[in-house]
């Protein structure tokens, strides 16, 4: 209500200091020392697991943002063109995000702590003692050469995008008009159908080949709505933590309201995925296919595979079920952060049974690569979002936008 009263300074520009660069940067710092330290312990494959997993955790996020963008253009979506900034600035890390994920599967491939299972010596020589027929038949696809070109070109793909509708909104600021708008438009649906085709060919590469022997043709796009429900999760409290730093007053509770909703929305989604996946396989009960989950019923792995499911989907179920929950700011808040520590469980369970099987730990390495890449992110994030201004000035919706009101 209170936006048809004031004038706000489009041109206003966050100012990268203080406690959010301090606290991040220490926190690169932590993840710097942790991954040090299971290296120097021994704990190399365990190590390279938790690398793998924020590697691609971090990455997701990043692409999660170009996707927000992409679809808010390409829906002509006016409420959300006063917060279109914050995914951009996601979009912005997606390069450094992509290049730091390429490092650590090359390298895990070469050094054998990763995808073991169909890249260990001699898998797929019909003489050798440690022969695999089954891998052998999927020798035409999984093998270093064309893994690592799909990987290097999907993500080159994600990154041309990630530069370009940025840029477009930049180039907005600066020439008004609807130029570069109808330019993101059309950029943003070739993007959605490249992605679309895409992503799940890229979740079964870096993820699903970890188990090579298992398939789900589900898996796809099980990661794709953890990707999504994470990115909305971490735009959600950028925006908020931004409005409690005195930034982006022409945000409300109602722009809250909608992130609000599609949170809730995507956590039944993911969990609809994910039980589909899981209640197909069970119900077959056929040996090459219950391998999955049975290595998540053992005792290593089984508690954990139940607190997925509370924290992923009871959690935002139940809190965020009214709408008065979703217009609430710390509460929104804190169900955001649940999610996101919820997803680096799930990615957990997806990426630990598959390489360090029944040696998993959870200490200094874990938690310490998860802070690192945090720290890295919002590093990174804030400091692409500090150099242009919080609000697309010239975008032709921005008004609509300020009024936003539901």
């Amino acid at each position: 209500m209170g936006a048809h009263n004031h004038t706000y300074n489009f041109s206003e520009q966050y100012e990268f200091s203080g406690k959010a660069k301090t606290y991040s940067l220490i926190a690169i710092i932590v993840g710097i020392a942790a991954i040090a330290f299971g290296f120097l312990t021994g704990h190399a494959e365990r190590t390279f697991a938790n690398l793998l997993l924020m590697s691609y955790y971090f990455t997701c996020v990043c692409a999660a943002g170009l996707f927000f963008i992409a679809v808010q253009f390409v829906a002509q979506a006016g409420w959300s063109a006063g917060l279109i900034r914050i995914p951009q600035a996601f979009a912005k890390v997606l390069p450094i995000a992509s290049i730091i994920l390429t490092i650590v599967v090359a390298t895990g491939l070469f050094s054998h702590n990763l995808y073991h299972h169909w890249n260990h010596e001699g898998i797929t020589d019909p003489t050798s003692p440690n022969y695999d027929a089954l891998i052998a038949g999927k020798a035409g696809y999984l093998n270093v050469p064309f893994f690592l070109t799909r990987l290097v070109f999907f993500l080159a793909l994600y990154c041309i995008f990630a530069v370009l509708l940025p840029k477009l909104s930049n180039n907005e600021d600066l020439e008004g008009g609807l130029n570069s708008y109808k330019k993101s438009i059309k950029y943003s649906a070739i993007f959605l159908v490249i992605f679309g085709f895409t992503t799940p060919i890229w979740a079964f590469d870096v993820i699903m080949s970890l188990e090579a022997h298992w398939f789900s043709t589900m898996f796809g796009w099980y990661n794709f709505a953890a990707m999504w429900v994470t990115g909305l999760a971490t735009i959600a409290i950028t925006v908020i933590l931004l409005k409690k730093a005195g930034y982006l007053g022409w945000i409300n509770e109602n722009h809250l309201h909608d992130l609000g909703k599609f949170v809730f929305a995507f956590s039944i989604f993911w969990t609809y995925v994910w039980f589909a996946q899981f209640l197909l396989i069970y119900y077959a009960n056929i040996p090459e296919e219950t391998v999955y989950f049975y290595k998540r019923f053992e005792p290593e792995y089984l508690p954990w595979f139940w607190v997925n499911i509370v924290v992923n989907f009871v959690a935002p179920l139940l809190i965020l079920m009214t709408r008065d929950a979703k217009r609430k700011t710390n509460l929104l808040l804190v169900v955001c952060i649940i999610i996101i520590c919820g997803h680096w469980l799930d990615y957990y369970m997806m990426i630990m049974p598959g390489t360090v099987e029944s040696h998993r730990g959870f200490g200094i390495i874990e938690v310490g690569t998860f802070l690192g890449f945090v720290g890295l992110f919002t590093f990174l994030m804030l400091n692409a979002l500090s150099k242009a201004a919080l609000a697309p000035k010239n975008h032709p919706f921005l008004q609509e936008s300020v009024h936003h009101h539901i």
